[in-house]
């Protein structure tokens, strides 16, 4: 278990108030690691705890980003464009350690690290569940945002995600296979595979993902 101190700050954007939890050691970090959440839930999500839990530890502070649709207590996110904006205007209070910060998130939240990173300054990009496109709908791609990034990327992403199965990512995308997940890295009870040593692999391939860039 984490011995990290948790903090919560709130930050005013021009969609409202959003809120950052800080999940870090006594130790000097080596970058800050911002996540944001997907459109259907909050930073409650099983691979969002587990990346808090495990690598302040490590080295790398985490930044659990609500947002303000979501501190407001809404149940439907916003468009895109206000996503972004928000996310551009919490920023500055990501960068304020004075380390380099990895942007990333979950679902919606790692669309949104995609479409801002190279203007925001971001060292990489964490992507957890990319929705490549929508269920059942192979056709209306996303895969210009993640290849749009402008910096290094990581996709980890369920093998059995119907919004994007770790095969149909572009060619090239470095991409870790959590097996038999879910768009929620939910994986069910036959595959003989526990919620621990799913979150396991995800967060040790995270770790050696960050290592590679900062150790």
């Amino acid at each position: 278990m984490s011995t990290a101190a948790r903090e919560t700050e709130t930050v005013g954007t021009p969609a409202g108030d959003a809120r950052i939890t800080w999940h870090r050691e006594a130790e000097p970090a080596r970058a800050v690691v911002a996540l944001g959440h997907g459109a259907g839930g909050g930073i409650e999500a099983r691979d969002l705890r587990a990346l808090a839990a495990a690598l302040p530890a490590r080295g790398y502070t985490v930044a659990l980003v609500e947002q303000p649709w979501r501190v407001a207590g809404r149940k439907v996110a916003p468009a895109p464009k206000t996503l972004d904006t928000a996310w551009t205007a919490l920023w500055p209070a990501l960068e304020k350690p004075g380390l380099p910060v990895v942007a990333g998130g979950r679902s919606a939240g790692a669309r949104v690290a995609c479409r801002t990173a190279r203007d925001l300054g971001a060292q990489a990009v964490l992507a957890l569940s990319f929705p490549l496109h929508p269920p059942g709908r192979p056709e209306k791609s996303r895969a210009g945002e993640l290849t749009g990034a402008g910096v290094p990327t990581l996709v980890v992403q369920g093998g059995r995600d119907p919004f994007g199965r770790p095969e149909e990512f572009p060619p090239g995308t470095e991409l870790t296979e959590i097996a038999h997940g879910d768009h929620g890295f939910a994986v069910p009870k036959r595959a003989g595979v526990g919620e621990a040593e799913s979150m396991g692999r995800l967060t040790d391939a995270v770790v050696s993902w960050l290592d590679g860039m900062f150790g």
